[in-house]
Order: C-alpha cells, then structure tokens, then sequence
C-alpha cells in the first residue's frame, strides 16, 4: 500500500496544484488586494471551491505515508519522531487549506452583498496569516522538511545513498522555505525562501515518487 500512496499522492497534489494556478493564478493572486481575491474566487464558483476541497484532501490524505513509512525506519525512537512529525505535517496543512472551502466562500458572498469592505478584508487577512502562512506554509513546511530528513536518515540502510542524499537536501531546502515570513522577513516575505519552496515541493513529489517506483521494484 505505502509504494502506491507514495506514487498517487503527490501527483493528486500536483495536479490540485496545476489546476488551481490555471483557474485561480494561485499562488500569486495571493499577493493581490482583497477584494482582487475574493472576486475571483467568487466567480470561480462552486468548481473552483470544490477544487479547494480537493487540494485540501489531498494533504489530509498525505496522513497514512508517515504511518506506514514508519516500518522503514530501523531506529524504534527515530522511527517514532518521524511518524508524529508526519501525521502533523498532514494535519497543518490540511487545516490551513480548508479556510478555502468554508470560510472564503462566506466572505466572498459577504463582499457581493455590501459588507463592509475594511471589516471583510481584515478578517480575510487575518484568517490568511494565521491559517494560511502561520499554521498551513510555516509550520506545513517545517514539518514536511524535518520528516522528509528524518526518513531519510532513518531509512538509510534500506534506501540507495542517492535517495539519502537527496532526502535530507531536498528536506533543508523545505525548512528554510519555513522561514518564508519569520522575523525581519514577517511583512513581505524572504525572497529565497519563497523561491526554494516551489522547487522544494517539486523535488519532494518526485523524491516521493522515485521512493514508492523503489519499493514497488
């Protein structure tokens, strides 16, 4: 089963992924005004907040790797850690995400009927940095990198040193793209992190890929 979760679930996520910047120009309709966002969100309909929903489910679903992963860690303790820090890695990430499907619609609707612009997009941004670059991107990044390295030093003895290597790389550039809007960086974010997490995540789903054809094989 871990081989074909290791295989489906990334290019579910790529896909979600591919499809959203299509339809919505995520991620950089981000960086727009609010009332940009919640215009295009809302003309985008029920499709595109179902599509959200999918992009959601598709991190949740993440949840059963870092179970089964686990049996490839030699390490009791190690192979612990790993399991906890991947099933959180699952759940931020999927709570950051859903704001899309239940919150963002309400505001969207609230915006149409004449809401108080300064009130919608105070609660937008505030919902935003909290769940969405605080809970979902920071603590979703830091724990995705520190699990992606955790398994591959855990997992050495049972994977080719090529995979290690690239585990534990591709896991660093994760955590520094955590540090995306901490500190000095908090306003408008640090420009190599938020150039290495796109990257970062593309290698992860290949890295995951290339673990689930290995198993298989």
């Amino acid at each position: 089963m871990l081989p074909a979760l290791l295989i489906a679930i990334p290019l579910a996520f790529n896909l979600a992924y591919g499809l959203l910047a299509w339809r919505f120009s995520y991620p950089g309709i981000l960086r727009e005004p609010t009332e940009v966002i919640l215009g295009r969100f809302r003309a985008g309909g029920s499709g595109l907040v179902l599509l959200w929903w999918f992009f959601a489910l598709t991190a949740i679903a993440f949840l059963p790797i870092p179970v089964l992963a686990a049996a490839l860690v030699a390490d009791p303790s190690l192979a612990a850690l790993g399991l906890v820090v991947g099933v959180l890695a699952a759940l931020v990430q999927g709570l950051g995400l859903l704001r899309w499907v239940f919150l963002v619609p309400h505001l969207a609707r609230e915006s149409a009927a004449g809401a108080d612009p300064r009130t919608v997009d105070l609660v937008f941004q505030s919902f935003h940095r909290y769940l969405g670059v605080a809970v979902g991107e920071h603590l979703g990044y830091l724990f995705t990198g520190l699990w992606t390295i955790l398994l591959a030093i855990g997992a050495a003895g049972a994977l080719p040193l090529w995979s290690v290597i690239a585990g534990v790389v591709i896991g660093t550039m994760l955590l520094v793209g955590a540090l995306e809007f901490v500190g000095p960086f908090e306003p408008r974010g640090w420009t190599v992190a938020g150039i290495l997490v796109p990257v970062g995540y593309i290698l992860w789903s290949a890295w995951l890929i290339a673990l689930g054809v290995l198993l298989l094989v």
